[in-house]
């Protein structure tokens, strides 16, 4: 048998085969580990205040530590964190301030050490850590206290670097939302400032080439693609670009026309009126008249609206500029007729009518216009020219006291420049005397007396309103400039002298009735009417005519004598008056 060597007995199989026994943990070693476990939590921790709660809630790892307060920096100030007590908070707060960034003692009642440590990291303080303990910590827990207070700042440092870069990183994406932003405007505004050009270049180039208002129509119809208009400030069309032009247009009315510019006067830029938008052409204030594109389906836009403007632009310059040629050219064709109505030597008037181009070679006739509702001013001037222009009339044309005067190369139809007249005053309360044709320029204030003859006789006849010529006068040819004053009172004294005296004594009306009934043709009804009395008055008065004048109305002699007395009586020595 074989024995166990000397000195195994009793020992275990396995003794011999165990390594060195470990020493057992420490509570430092304790403490070292939850300190490594609570540096792991910090740094996996993206949230400063969060991180704050935890260095806080695990202050005993360092030692026999309480967690007084926490502070985080925030925007320059020191906050104070949700775990901070309230019965030192005013005084720790307090403190913690006066330290300035700087460690410190911090006194609490019942704790015998207590110590404000600051939170810093390589940009500066990010907050404080308050730490009170009732018994002195020896140089261990000091040590540990201080790693746990080095690892909660690099804690911090690398929150609030993540911090700064989601910051930067949404900043830098709102930067590049606005650059884009901004560039797309900017793409926005040079297309807008291209148009803008291209408009204006092309508006330009109409005003250069002359273009009127049918060239500002045509580029603004091109420009837009809708049909453009010009009227004039009264609704008449002047110029029309595009499909869907009414013919014939319609007549405005003078009263939907004012309180239509009246409206759009009031708005600042175009206006949409039904199917239309349209802006006021109006230098220096004064409206000129319309300019319009018809938009039926609602599509102007931006650029529809600014191409309307430039157009009105150039088509205000454009009527400014013509309106100026018409006032110089009236002004001039007003003087000229000025001086031959008065009188002036031909060569000097042929050369200034070549001037303004008016020819006055050949016949020509003066025209005398009046109407009882206008004054005869610079507009209703401007308004006779226009009618006599409709009708072909080619005429000079002044002013003289109630009456337009024209001196036209051509005979005047009978009713035409009447007839357009009632439509551009819309009344027919109007009387247009013309003289005989003139064929030398020295006849012309002559002829210019028997077109008021003309237009004195036709005033003072049953039908004041009309158009009378004096070659169709007959007799009362003779009653006009040049006869004898003195000779027609007496003539009328002679006739009508008895009469006239009756009626001024008795406030009678003998002889205007005497007037009328010759004026009807001695026809006993019409007179009557004309007169507003019964037949029997008129037949009564005209018995009284007899027996005061002393003069028989059945006799051919006195009835004519009478006759021609009543009317120079009314004509030339103005009736009543």
């Amino acid at each position: 048998m074989v024995g166990l060597p000397r000195g195994s007995a009793g020992r275990h199989p396995t003794a011999a085969h165990r390594g060195p026994r470990l020493p057992a943990r420490t509570p430092a070693d304790h403490a070292l580990h939850e300190l490594v476990a609570l540096s792991r939590a910090l740094f996996d921790t993206p949230d400063e205040g969060e991180i704050l709660r935890l260095a806080m809630a695990h202050i005993v790892a360092a030692g026999p530590y309480s967690a007084e307060a926490g502070y985080l920096k925030v925007g320059g100030d020191l906050v104070p964190s949700p775990r901070n007590g309230q019965t030192h908070a005013l005084a720790v707060g307090r403190r913690v301030r006066e330290l300035a960034g700087q460690d410190g003692n911090v006194t609490v009642a019942g704790r015998p050490w207590g110590r404000a440590l600051g939170l810093r990291g390589p940009e500066g303080l990010h907050g404080y850590l308050v730490v009170t303990s009732r018994s002195r910590p020896t140089e261990a827990e000091r040590s540990l206290l201080a790693m746990l207070v080095r690892h909660t700042a690099a804690a911090l440092s690398v929150s609030f670097a993540h911090r700064r870069q989601r910051e930067d990183a949404l900043e830098l994406r709102r930067l590049r939302e606005e650059r884009t932003a901004l560039q797309r405007q900017l793409i926005s505004v040079v297309a807008e400032l291209g148009y803008e050009r291209a408009v204006h270049a092309l508006m330009a180039d109409v005003a250069a080439s002359g273009g009127g208002e049918e060239g500002v129509t045509r580029a603004l119809h091109r420009l837009t693609g809708l049909p453009a208009l010009v009227e004039d400030r009264f609704g008449r069309l002047r110029s029309w670009t595009g499909p869907g032009r009414p013919d014939p247009y319609p007549e405005p009315d003078p009263v939907r026309q004012d309180e239509m510019l009246h409206a759009v006067a009031k708005e600042a830029g175009p206006v949409r009126l039904k199917d239309r938008l349209l802006t006021l052409v109006r230098p220096h204030g004064e409206i000129l008249g319309v300019l319009a594109l018809v938009d039926t389906r609602d599509e102007a836009d931006e650029h529809t609206v600014l191409a309307l403007g430039h157009a009105a632009t150039s088509l205000a310059l454009e009527l400014a500029h013509l309106r100026h040629l018409a006032e110089v050219e009236l002004r001039l064709h007003r003087e000229l007729a000025d001086d031959l109505l008065a009188g002036t030597d031909e060569p000097s008037a042929y050369a200034r009518s070549e001037a303004v181009g008016h020819d006055l070679h050949g016949s020509h006739y003066i025209v005398v216009v009046q109407w009882s509702n206008r004054t005869a001013d610079d507009s209703f001037a401007q308004t006779v020219g226009r009618a006599a222009s409709a009708v072909g009339m080619r005429s000079l044309l002044t002013c003289r006291s109630d009456d337009v005067v024209l001196i036209t190369g051509d005979r005047p139809h009978a009713h035409a420049l009447y007839e357009a007249l009632a439509r551009e005053t819309g009344t027919r309360s109007g009387t247009i005397g013309v003289s005989a044709p003139s064929d030398s320029l020295n006849d012309i204030p002559h002829h210019y007396q028997e077109a008021q003859r003309a237009l004195d006789v036709r005033r003072h006849s049953r039908e004041r309103y009309g158009t009378t010529f004096f070659d169709e006068l007959g007799l009362y040819r003779i009653l006009g400039p040049g006869s004898d004053y003195r000779e027609l009172e007496t003539f009328v004294h002679e006739w009508l002298g008895q009469l006239i005296d009756y009626d001024s004594r008795h406030h009678a009306a003998m002889v205007e009735t005497l007037s009328r009934y010759f004026d009807c043709g001695g026809n006993y009804d019409e007179t009557a009417d004309s007169l507003a009395i019964h037949r029997s008055t008129l037949r009564y008065r005209l018995q009284r005519i007899r027996d005061i004048s002393g003069h028989d109305l059945a006799n051919v002699e006195d009835r004519l004598n009478l006759q021609v007395a009543t009317r120079v009586w009314k004509i030339v020595l103005g009736g009543p008056g």
